[in-house]
């Protein structure tokens, strides 16, 4: 991806950027589940669905990865750093 993060809304960057600690951490991949609580939201049904129906669109995109169903990942080629690859 040769776009810089800043041309995403400041939602899709913190996803971006969860990932990338994850990643920088060697934590693997992150579902949705446990996300909300990463940003200081509740773990409730609503906030789970809605950083899913997120990170497909970023998938969707060329952003994100999902290797196993729910299992979200950078992209290849996404680079941590929030600028362009």
């Amino acid at each position: 991806m040769e776009l810089p993060w800043s041309v995403l809304s400041v939602d899709y960057q913190r996803i971006l950027r969860a990932l990338a600690d994850r990643e920088r951490l060697g934590q693997g991949p992150l579902t949705c589940q446990e996300s909300p609580v990463g940003f200081g939201l509740e773990a409730a049904p609503a906030k789970v669905e809605a950083l899913r129906s997120k990170a497909k669109r970023l998938v969707a995109r060329g952003w994100l990865a999902e290797p196993v169903l729910g299992r979200f990942t950078l992209a290849e080629g996404v680079t941590g750093s929030g600028g362009g690859s």
